[in-house]
């Protein structure tokens, strides 16, 4: 069959005395058949042109799913008299939440089993489940839609009853009073930002919930928290690049709501609670890459802040956890994650030891206030997820759950795994790639590469291990991640230097990674390949623009392509708080900056890549109908023969398929893709 053609109908654009024609604009009429019409025959297409590997992405599904522990559970975690697991039986797709009392050895006690709840849907998956103080009711949110959109539930769990309260259109979250009689809950507006807090009471109506906060600011999200210490609940409201934070105590609803400290442009903050005392991680007073502080709960205003760590320009602060003796740290120097712990009461500390030349470490969850264990996770590229308990008096450390691998196969010990470091084309920074590959794979200009990218929103994408990934591995690719501008890999600076004004950086970082890698002779041209979702996605978009002819074939998973009219139309998603990030094209410098590089904007008659775009037909955070347009441009476009398929889910949002093996057939196509260019899908 030939390649879907969709129909052209002119549709202007004009701001700032620029005239922008999309012919593709009316993809957007998600109810409009015509367009489910040409969705479908994109999936057709993609379906013709991927026959061949049919039977290859079933041995991939089955392969990858081996690898997993089909009747699998959670690590349990000890609160308020209860162990609480999640467990997967095996033969489902859906996790079961239950608790033990006590002891791991009394009956299990069911609070949600999502595989009941999600019976007849094709879409499903819970948000949060959350236990009253008294531990006699749980609240739980679904979305069976896939636009994160949740309606929060209610369940006795002495009687099994499920009460007639619903409310609709949440985040999902919901935070018990310590009187277990109401709860706190975000709604969201057309837009699907967070912007209002109420108050629900077990019992009455939804539409009787009272409003307590009402964010008006479009640039700003809401958030509602308790502390670790269960005395206070705070709301935050928070853009890109500033904080305000309210609070009442836990066992009073009706408190009036107290401000830690007034929003001022580019401060951040946010809190902890212990004892008398809030502790704060924040950037005031240039404090670049984070430090803390601390002040009375009776005082917690900026003027009365108190160092307790102070901001250190080599090393980004990115997150901390108080216990009853000890402070703990999760930094980053060089790009490294470490975890510091502090003796509260002689200042004395140390730091948790790693051998891995490039790895994830991060505090884990960490619920009791009183007790010298802590609990961490560690991950590498060869080295599976693990959860691990530290003593931090005795300085000992043993394994509490390691991921279990399957399918008889996998050694860590057979693959290697790199950091190395890229000159950037403005010769002010050295980019870090992280790689793994297989003992007998080798390096030369042969060796297909895959290389990975997001950079954007200070999101750092750190080097851990992935069974799905071994599918490649195993069949000589190389992987790679780029760890470019735009993400915090190297602290705040990194960030700064690849957004707004600055974000060709992170398209700019990504293509000099490439090319060094093939100077390196890890790969070459003929066979580098790059992937990449969402913001990740517009890199994807941003590089093959500027260097159609450096990758053998690119993968974009829900890519943001039409940067400039999504970023125009405040009524889309995620729009008005994106400013900060991207820069408001309304203003005329950050329109034209932003048309430069869009990736919609800037297809052009040439040779591109092979590629596979996909999407979810509910995907809240970008509309499936950017790659649509972007993929019927690129074929109006292209003066190539190279593959161009285009598939979009049509019962998933922007985390794809739901269920725990689902997802696993999209993984199977994209590899499958991959290893198609590579004449690589005899099954080896």
């Amino acid at each position: 069959m030939n390649a879907p053609k969709a129909k052209k109908i002119e549709k202007v654009l004009e701001i700032h005395g620029d005239r922008r024609v999309d012919p593709y604009f009316w993809l957007n009429e998600r109810e409009n058949p015509e367009v489910l019409k040409y969705l479908e025959d994109e999936n057709a297409y993609c379906d013709q042109v991927m026959k061949d590997t049919e039977e290859f992405q079933q041995l991939l599904f089955d392969e990858m799913k081996a690898r997993y522990k089909e009747d699998d559970e959670s690590l349990p975690y000890f609160f308020n008299e209860y162990w609480y697991l999640v467990r997967y039986e095996k033969g489902k797709e859906y996790p079961i939440f239950s608790r033990k009392f006590q002891t791991l050895e009394n009956k299990e006690e069911i609070l949600i089993d999502v595989n009941v709840l999600a019976e007849g849907e094709k879409f499903f998956e819970v948000g949060s489940v959350a236990v009253s103080p008294d531990n006699k009711l749980v609240s739980y949110s679904t979305d069976n839609l896939g636009r994160r959109i949740y309606t929060i539930n209610f369940k006795n769990l002495e009687t099994g009853e499920v009460f007639q309260d619903q409310i609709f259109n949440t985040t999902g979250k919901a935070v018990w009073a310590n009187d277990n009689q109401h709860v706190f809950y975000i709604r969201k507006d057309d837009s699907l930002r967070a912007y209002q807090v109420f108050r629900h009471q077990l019992g009455t109506n939804s539409e009787d919930d009272v409003l307590i906060f009402h964010e008006k600011d479009e640039t700003f999200d809401v958030n509602v928290f308790k502390t670790k210490s269960l005395e206070y609940i705070f709301i935050s409201s928070s853009s890109t690049i500033s904080d305000e934070m309210r609070f009442i105590p836990a066992d009073n609803v009706s408190a009036d709501w107290k401000v830690i400290q007034p929003r001022i442009d580019d401060l951040e903050y946010s809190v902890e609670h212990y004892e008398d005392e809030f502790y704060i991680i924040t950037n005031a007073n240039d404090a670049t890459n984070f430090k803390i502080v601390k002040t009375k709960v009776s005082q917690p205003g900026m003027e009365n802040w108190v160092e307790v760590i102070p901001h250190r320009k080599e090393t980004l602060l990115e997150g901390f956890e108080i216990f009853k003796d000890y402070l703990v740290l999760e930094e980053r120097t060089e790009g490294l994650l470490h975890i510091k712990i502090i003796e509260n009461h002689t200042g004395n500390s140390h730091y948790l030891e790693f051998s891995d030349p490039t790895y994830t470490a991060y505090i884990g969850l960490n619920l009791e206030f009183n007790t010298q264990k802590l609990r961490f996770g560690y991950t590498s590229l060869t080295k599976p997820n693990s959860t691990l308990e530290y003593d931090m008096k005795e300085k000992t450390t043993k394994i509490l759950k390691e991921q279990v691998v399957l399918g008889g196969k996998f050694i860590a010990e057979n693959y290697i795994s790199e950091r190395i470091w890229a000159p950037s084309r403005d010769g002010k920074n050295q980019i870090p790639i992280s790689l793994v590959y297989h003992k007998d794979t080798p390096k030369s200009a042969e060796t297909p590469l895959l290389l990975y990218g997001y950079g954007s929103y200070g999101h750092t994408v750190d080097a851990s291990f992935s069974n799905v990934r071994l599918s490649i591995l195993d069949r000589g690719f190389i992987y790679a991640i780029a760890h470019i501008r735009g993400g915090e890999y190297l602290g705040r600076e990194w960030y700064e230097d690849g957004k707004m004004l600055t974000k060709k950086n992170t398209f700019f970082d990504f293509i000099d990674a490439g090319k060094h890698l093939i100077s390196e002779n890890y790969t070459s041209e003929k066979h580098l390949y790059a992937m990449g979702g969402s913001a990740g996605g517009l890199l994807m978009g941003a590089v093959i623009n500027y260097e159609p002819e450096l990758f053998n074939g690119i993968v974009a998973q829900v890519p943001f392509v039409d940067v400039v009219t999504t970023m125009l139309d405040e009524t889309i998603p995620l729009t008005t708080g994106e400013f900060d990030e991207w820069g408001n094209p309304k203003t005329k410098k950050y329109y034209d900056y932003m048309k430069s590089y869009s990736p919609y904007d800037n297809v052009e008659a040439k040779n591109y890549p092979n590629m596979l775009i996909t999407t979810g037909l509910h995907d809240s955070q970008v509309q499936y109908w950017e790659p649509a347009k972007w993929t019927a441009k690129l074929r109006e476009l292209k003066t190539d023969s190279n593959i161009l398929v285009f598939k979009t889910d049509m019962s998933a949002g922007h985390g794809g398929a739901s269920g725990r093996f689902e997802s696993l057939k999209e993984d199977a196509l994209e590899y499958a893709f991959l290893l198609k260019l590579e004449n690589k899908i005899d099954g080896k």
